[in-house]
């Protein structure tokens, strides 16, 4: 598992933590629209994602959580329309972190007030304890 995947004592956080963004092999991150989250194992794998778009100025777009994140990234293609008009601005990216599901909530939340995602996300849970993270940033 990934953040916070053991079982010892809740964790307290003070500082943002790395939740350990998927990245290409390369160090960057993959193209939303283009990916084959089957292909990449992602069925009935949960976790927390963000989706940006990098245009001239870059901005954060969606945040989410999901115990399936291959369902939950074709549903934003065939559902969000909002989202995927992002994609004119210089291409969707989008990065995941495996996060046990009690932090999932958390970690969205801090992202959408701290990140000020485009589009607010129907995972945002206003009751949650934020769970600072950081950003995904490509590795140089």
């Amino acid at each position: 598992m990934g953040l916070f995947g053991s079982d010892d004592d809740t964790p307290q956080f003070t500082e943002p933590v790395d939740p350990n963004w998927v990245r290409t092999p390369e160090g960057g991150f993959l193209p939303f629209l283009s990916l084959d989250p089957e292909e990449l194992g992602l069925s009935g794998v949960g976790g927390v994602y963000l989706i940006w778009h990098a245009g001239m100025r870059p901005e954060w777009v969606y945040a989410g959580h999901t115990k399936d994140l291959a369902a939950a990234f074709h549903h934003l293609v065939a559902a969000n329309t909002e989202v995927v008009e992002y994609e004119k601005n210089g291409g969707l990216f989008v990065a995941w972190a495996l996060v046990k599901e009690e932090f999932r909530a958390g970690v969205v939340r801090y992202i959408q007030e701290q990140f000020k995602t485009l589009v607010p996300s129907n995972d945002f849970n206003p009751k949650a304890e934020p769970v600072p993270v950081i950003p995904p940033l490509a590795k140089r």
